[in-house]
């Protein structure tokens, strides 16, 4: 079965909206990931730590540059994933639709290449 991964993305303006019924949130999220591992679709989820916490590396120069998080003109942010291993992208488009975002929130559904679909270099 191909595997999916659902992309957590939110605004500061989500992320607020979140923290603000961080307590209903998290029981919800609980909710839902217990509803995925009964259905047996669930390979991993984390989410993460506050952007400010984080460094972005930088390669548009000749060597890379390191700077501290928050990253200045960011729409948007990475803050976790889902990792489900189901039979289509139709199925994990409809996971998606239910997991419990923040209003102004994305959810990019994304499919993982199998490691027989990686090109193989000959030595």
């Amino acid at each position: 079965m191909p595997k999916y991964i659902l992309i957590m993305r939110g605004t500061d303006e989500s992320n607020a909206a979140m923290m603000a019924n961080i307590d209903e949130m998290m029981a919800t999220t609980r909710q839902f990931i217990e509803e995925m591992v009964k259905a047996g679709v669930l390979l991993a989820a984390e989410g993460l730590d506050d952007p400010g916490q984080g460094v972005v590396v930088d390669f548009s120069g000749e060597a890379p540059v390191v700077t501290d998080g928050p990253y200045g003109e960011t729409k948007e942010l990475f803050g976790g994933f889902f990792l489900l291993d189901v039979a289509s992208k139709e199925e994990a488009v409809e996971w998606a639709k239910r997991v419990p975002a923040a209003p102004g929130s994305k959810i990019e559904v994304r499919r993982v290449p199998g490691s027989d679909e990686v090109p193989q270099v000959d030595e």
